[in-house]
């Protein structure tokens, strides 16, 4: 279940935004600052140390801050899930502020992946040493799957971003953290959008809703891939604009023989949605639509 910021957040982002500035400024007169003058929700912007690869694609929107001296602070948590949490981060300087989604992947004590082998069938494990502790379940097994699953998410938000398909801008990944670009609610500023399952639009918003859907998994499909697990609750309703998420096991439908299948349950999902919204969609017609796509 998704959690929202409270509703107090508007508040809450103007004082820590305006605490933040202040502490910049008087760093920035003091050469001497000390890391552990930051609050316990607070770290150093961590754009730095990142690779070019593990930013985003240029061009950078306008929101990405690069500066060395921004400040990072947790807001809040807008979602929690079986293998990830993903958290309101406020990155600023005394000059910008943007909001950011932090994705972060739970640590191998503390997660599972009990479906993960059927999504990555087909998936190349390019070291000897991580593929033998994947196979026999060790600890560094473990931390090599955590792994693997943050850097799937990130390529395939990337590759699907560039290709013009609906998803957020990733912003950078480090580690089992992915930041990526927050998707609020246009109506209500500062909160989440909310998910698809969550929403009821009217006759002609949702004729507009199908059509992005069906697009962006057309995009999908001719990319190669299959969602693997869409739903209306990994799709964003941000006003007009659907926003798709949740991509670590999108499925390379050539390379897993169970491609299709996934693509099929990916069409269902969607369809019944629409259908209990009043709308007239076909699964099976979907379906046909995408596979002439893929191939």
């Amino acid at each position: 279940m998704q959690k929202h910021v409270e509703n107090n957040f508007p508040d809450t982002f103007e004082r820590r935004s305006t605490g933040t500035k202040a502490r910049q400024t008087d760093r920035a007169d003091d050469w001497n600052y000390l890391d552990d003058q930051l609050g316990d929700s607070q770290r150093w912007s961590t754009w730095l140390a990142t690779e070019k690869l593990m930013r985003g694609p240029l061009p950078y929107p306008e929101f990405v801050i690069e500066d060395a001296g921004a400040i990072d602070t947790e807001l809040g948590v807008l979602k929690t899930g079986k293998e990830a949490d993903v958290f309101l981060i406020e990155r600023a300087t005394s000059e910008q502020h943007a909001l950011l989604a932090a994705k972060r992947y739970r640590s191998p004590e503390q997660r599972t992946f009990n479906r993960s082998s059927t999504y990555t069938q087909g998936r190349s494990v390019k070291r000897s040493r991580d593929a033998r502790a994947l196979k026999n379940g060790s600890a560094y097994g473990r931390l090599v799957e955590a792994s693997r699953w943050a850097n799937a998410e990130w390529q395939h938000m990337r590759l699907c971003f560039e290709a013009g398909a609906p998803v957020p801008y990733p912003v950078q990944i480090l580690g089992t953290e992915i930041l990526m670009e927050f998707i609020e609610d246009p109506e209500a500023p500062g909160a989440a959008a909310p998910r698809l399952q969550h929403v009821r639009p009217d006759a002609e918003r949702l004729g507009h809703y199908w059509q992005q859907i069906v697009e962006a998994m057309k995009v999908f499909a001719r990319l190669g891939y299959a969602h693997g697990d869409l739903s209306p609750y990994n799709v964003l309703a941000a006003g007009e604009r659907l926003v798709v998420i949740d991509l670590p096991q999108f499925v390379d439908m050539t390379e897993n023989e169970r491609g299709v299948g996934f693509l099929q349950r990916d069409c269902q999902n969607m369809c019944a949605w629409f259908q209990s919204r009043g709308l007239d969609v076909d699964a099976d017609e979907l379906l046909a639509e995408l596979i002439a796509e893929a191939w």
